[in-house]
């Protein structure tokens, strides 16, 4: 029996159930049967060590269970006072349970009236978890000992050997007598506290990746990096490996436990430490982020740091096939090359929804470390599309602008001399330590050559206009071909309002001009931003509209950016989807 003396009991106010010794010092049970520990005390026993007493001991750490049975993380690790000397028990890989034919799982309890312990013996339904939790239990025979109160946190162990593949969470007697109960399997314990992690098997898994993937989840927790478990998961996995499980992760370990107990690929948990020890080098360096860069809710690069852009690239120009015909391709950008994400011949009435669906996916291809930029690169029509507006999803209607720092550029822009002028602008703009908005007011009688002039002396960085670039306007056209000379000369970023002032013949000193008011509160807001961080300076002013009272009366409800840093969107082939030989 001394290979067992790991089996304890557990006492905690009006509650007496089981747990085993996993090291030394810590002994786990379930959450429910200490529930009382804030009011009573919680006393350790060992069966087979009555000499060791009882040992008081505190919960050192919870599976989250909130008290209702059906609730997850039933799981609580306790730390007893004084070490024991007694060897914890061993575990096996989580699979062994479920072997064909299915083995004969033993638990050793504390029903009413056995103070000493008893044993039952069941054994696995299926490998099929419930809820994503639990393991069902079934009797091993129609006799002996039932589940009941006092076997919760019971270790469930393989007959033959006396390894641990589980622990008791849950008993009951269905209709006919038939018994059955429910486990945690190890897996899904080693969620909620990861040491147990490297106690428990994974084959396929060297034990030196395994600890050094969980020594790198322990340093990012220690230095208060939050990242985004699902993107950098999915980064590691690919497109093609097993998906993000329903509700995601809730927190890195539980990320980086899922790619050792779920994923096959030894490759992926290399892949998975070297993004986490990528992220950490950039978020705890000199000077770095405070958190991961390039995650949901990030604050970016800190004072000084330029952003670096993983940019999901959205190109939309009419198919030729007829007017309500578009064609729709989608990419991203990792390491200098462009992953397709899909492309198509899209019905107008259907582009949102295709572009919705891509762009979710396209981030699963984006760099760890960096920040995503949505572009939408569209002919000069359609530059004043709300794509801003559009929600991120049918199950979330944010606005994509609100979500993501987004921008649009011209489709022509993409030509081989324009974008070298582009990016010798850029090179110099780095430098700069804020935006400095040339204005093209509504109705402006500058000519177009003289603006073309003006702008190219000044090496305009941003031309901002008072009203959109509209085509049905009266007249000579004037704010489109004030709007053609910038992009031509060419500016790197162009602001507007999508929506404006509707008379193209006042001035300024004539009356009020709601498009001059933009430029206005425009030039206050942009002083003191960097060029290179502008889309995300854009982003938090749509956040603000959007959080107005009435949002449709904000200034910047409708703000337009056209920002196009060549070097962000390198000129190279598409990576190939699937290989062509095969």
């Amino acid at each position: 029996m001394s290979s067992a003396s790991w089996h304890a009991r557990i006492a905690c106010g009006g509650e007496a159930g089981a747990g085993f010794l996993v090291s030394e010092r810590h002994v786990l049970t379930c959450a429910h049967v200490v529930r009382d520990s804030a009011r009573a005390p919680v006393a350790v026993s060992f069966p087979h060590r009555e000499d060791l007493g009882e040992v008081t001991a505190a919960v050192c750490a919870h599976g989250g269970w909130d008290g209702r049975s059906d609730d997850l993380g039933d799981l609580a690790v306790l730390e007893l006072e004084h070490t024991v000397p007694l060897r914890p028990a061993e575990f096996a890989a989580p699979e062994e349970a479920y072997a064909e034919p299915r083995p004969r799982l033993l638990v050793y309890g504390f029903p009413k009236g056995y103070r000493e312990g008893t044993l039952a013996e069941y054994r696995a339904t299926a490998a099929q978890r419930i809820a994503d939790e639990w393991v069902q239990l079934e009797a091993w025979s129609a006799h002996g000992q039932p589940l009941a109160p006092g076997f919760s946190g019971s270790a469930a162990t393989l007959a033959d050997s006396n390894r641990v593949v589980g622990m008791v969470s849950a008993a009951s007697r269905a209709a006919g007598g038939v018994r059955n109960g429910r486990m945690l399997p190890t897996s899904v314990m080693a969620r909620y506290w990861p040491p147990l992690g490297d106690l428990i098997p994974t084959p396929g898994h060297q034990r030196t990746a395994k600890e050094r993937l969980r020594a790198l989840v322990e340093r990012a927790a220690a230095a208060g990096v939050a990242g985004d478990p699902e993107r950098l998961y999915r980064d590691a996995v690919g497109p093609f490996d097993p998906p993000v499980p329903p509700g995601g992760f809730g927190s890195l370990w539980s990320a980086a436990w899922y790619v050792l107990s779920e994923v096959d690929d030894p490759d992926v948990v290399t892949r998975l430490a070297d993004r986490l020890a990528m992220q950490l080098e950039t978020a705890t360096s000199p000077g770095g982020p405070a958190g991961i860069a390039g995650t949901a809710g990030s604050a970016g690069p800190a004072p000084g740091e330029l952003p670096v852009w993983s940019p999901i690239l959205v190109e939309i120009d009419h198919s030729g096939a007829g007017d309500d015909q578009f064609l729709v391709e989608v990419s991203a950008y990792r390491e200098g090359l462009r992953h397709p994400v899909g492309s198509g011949t899209v019905a107008a009435s259907h582009v949102r929804s295709y572009v919705q669906e891509r762009v979710d996916d396209a981030f699963s291809h984006l760099t760890p470390g960096t920040d995503e930029l949505l572009a939408f690169v569209l002919p000069r029509a359609l530059l004043n599309w709300p794509v801003a507006q559009w929600e991120c999803g049918a199950d979330d209607p944010t606005p994509l602008g609100c979500s993501y720092p987004l921008v649009v550029t011209d489709r022509s822009r993409r030509k081989g001399g324009l974008r070298h002028r582009l990016a010798r602008q850029w090179e110099q703009l780095d430098g700069r330590a804020t935006t400095v908005l040339h204005r093209v007011e509504c109705g402006t009688r500058e000519k177009p050559n003289k603006l073309r002039f003006r702008l190219r002396q000044d090496g305009a960085d941003l031309a901002g206009f008072a009203a959109p670039p509209r085509a049905d306007r009266a007249g000579p056209d004037a704010d489109v071909t004030h709007f053609d000379v910038s992009l031509t000369v060419p500016v790197p970023m162009l602001l507007w309002p999508r929506t404006g002032c509707e008379d193209a013949e006042h001035h300024r000193d004539d009356m009020g001009c709601q498009g001059s008011d933009f430029l206005d509160r425009l030039a206050a807001h942009l002083d003191g931003h960097r060029p290179a961080e502008l889309p995300r300076t854009i982003m938090s002013l749509r956040e603000s509209a959007d959080a107005a009272d009435e949002p449709d009366k904000h200034w910047a409800r409708d703000v337009q950016l056209l920002w196009d840093d060549p070097r962000c969107f390198p000129d190279a082939p598409p990576a190939h989807r699937h290989s062509p030989v095969a």
